[in-house]
């Protein structure tokens, strides 16, 4: 063997050698990968690498200051005189002092009562021994515009006499009511005064989950407050109007943010504050604000008008739920359905019929009832809107001329029953036709309702009218039955049934085959 030969083998370790310090060759390739320079991928064979993992570049925690000094200006506090007090929306009850539990049971002349009592209450008003005609109640808001329009809530200034707007410098301005629109909790003050004010705009683009948010408000009446977190989730229904789509925010929010802005990292308004949920009235990490997207038509029709006007369509609407898509032949539960066209009314005009589901408005997709909802009153009355339906298991195109929003018409209300009943074992009620009933309302009554049977889970309840079975109107038990052998012929897995009870009708879809 050469002298080169002999340096190549010694510079080879043995397999002796790996067996005898493998434990200290593992460790250091470990300390070697954290520091960079292995990865497990090398210590193991190919066929053994593992898929990268999500991986996400993150800046460094933002600093909110250059944020806060370039919007601040813009944010007010709003004093309202008036009869009764304003409350953010509290959707957990909490009827605690200061919305803080235990407050009440403080003594007269503790320092914490007292300083509360000076700063207002934020929403509550002077104090609750105030003997005065009125009370002074306090919330937030923002300028929209260098001539002194300011947004705030409508549950701020409703019943308000005088308002008052103060500034970041603790300057005040009387302002006078401009509109308010109930419906989506927004109102507009104008602030008469010989200056220009800095303000804000509304955010063109609807905020990621998990963006930073911050919000400036007038909390409890301490003034200018500055708050930040994220936004925590999109398009809550809190039950708070028809128009629910709002912001769901952890950036910490109480009694008197009430109509004050949520900004985004560029300054823009990305919602106005209007909700609390919680148990005791205090922060809880769960603030609800109205979009920018809602708000700037309002306010925009506020400005102008002093009011807002909306399409009207005349429909009682309802979601379509799996059951329901089957049972009409739908690919998806999507859209909603109409359980009623209104009389009169210019869905019914243009030929609207119970039953129909509205898939589309001009060629956007709807939802649900809710986006249809809104989708309807953004259109101005007098629009004429394409509606998409699915009728008779195909699409339809109908045009409809809306109206001028108004209350919805009553139907009929039907009652209680009598007696020659006819069973549904399989489904789990007892139907009697409303004639026999004594009635005088066109269907079939249910008599009663097996608690443990299809029908009740899907919510059938005695005293109920069945108007429709799959489209086919039904005076006896025995048109019931047999519009329900004809679905199962034809091979759905649901019938549809149109009910009636109160005042309203919906649709109810029953499986079929479940004997």
């Amino acid at each position: 063997m050469s002298e080169q030969q002999n340096s190549e083998q010694s510079a080879k370790p043995s397999v002796g050698f790996f067996a005898r310090h493998k434990t200290g060759l593992l460790a250091g390739a470990m300390a070697l990968g954290l520091a960079g320079a292995l990865t497990v991928q090398g210590l193991v064979p190919s066929n053994y690498a593992f898929a990268a993992p999500v991986e996400v570049s993150q800046p460094a925690p933002l600093n909110f200051s250059n944020v806060v000094s370039a919007v601040q200006p813009a944010v007010v506090s709003v004093k309202v005189k008036q009869a009764a007090q304003p409350r953010m929306m509290n959707f957990r009850g909490g009827e605690d002092l200061f919305g803080f539990p235990g407050m009440d049971e403080l003594p007269d002349g503790h320092p914490l009562k007292r300083f509360f009592e000076r700063r207002g209450q934020g929403d509550r008003g002077d104090g609750q021994q105030n003997s005065r005609p009125y009370e002074m109640s306090q919330g937030s808001g923002f300028f929209i515009s260098d001539d002194g329009y300011v947004v705030t809530n409508n549950h701020v200034v409703d019943k308000g006499t005088e308002f008052t707007v103060t500034d970041n410098e603790g300057n005040d301005y009387k302002a006078k009511l401009i509109g308010t629109d109930p419906r989506t909790d927004l109102a507009v003050l104008k602030v008469d005064a010989d200056k220009k004010f800095t303000y804000v705009a509304f955010a063109e683009d609807a905020p990621a989950v998990g963006e930073w948010v911050v919000a400036i408000g007038n909390p409890f009446g301490l003034g200018g407050t500055v708050t930040a977190g994220i936004v925590s989730a999109r398009g809550r229904d809190i039950g708070a109007g028809p128009y629910d789509d709002f912001i769901q925010i952890d950036a910490p929010v109480n009694r008197g943010n009430s109509g004050g802005p949520a900004f985004n990292m560029k300054g823009e308004v990305i919602g106005i504050n209007a909700a609390i949920y919680s148990p005791s009235g205090g922060n809880v990490g769960i603030a609800f604000a109205i979009p920018a997207s809602t708000a700037r038509n309002v306010v925009a029709s506020l400005q102008k008008d002093g009011a807002v006007t909306r399409g009207w369509l005349g429909v009682q609407i309802q979601p379509v739920t799996e059951d329901i898509a089957a049972s009409l032949g739908l690919a998806d539960a999507q859209g909603a359905i109409v359980s009623d066209p209104q009389n009169g009314s210019p869905a019914a005009k243009a030929g609207i019929e119970a039953g129909d589901t509205i898939l589309k408005v001009d060629g956007a997709d709807v939802k649900g009832p809710r986006e249809l909802s809104r989708m309807i009153a953004a259109y101005a009355p007098g629009t004429k809107v394409d509606l998409t339906v699915w009728r008779n298991g195909k699409e339809k195109d109908v045009s409809v001329t809306l109206g001028k929003l108004t209350d919805s018409q009553q139907l009929a209300s039907a009652g209680d029953t009598g007696a020659g009943k006819t069973e549904l074992e399989d489904l789990g009620v007892d139907l009697a036709s409303a004639s026999q009933a004594g009635l005088d309302v066109e269907g079939v009554v249910v008599l009663n309702v097996d608690p443990a049977g299809p029908a009740a889970d899907k919510g059938l309840a005695r005293g109920d009218v069945i108007g429709e079975v799959a489209g086919q109107k039904v005076s006896t038990p025995a048109d019931v039955q047999a519009a329900l052998a004809k679905a199962e012929k034809d091979g759905r897995k649901a019938v549809l049934m149109r009910v009636f009870r109160d005042d309203s009708a919906r649709f109810v879809a029953l499986p079929l085959n479940v004997g």
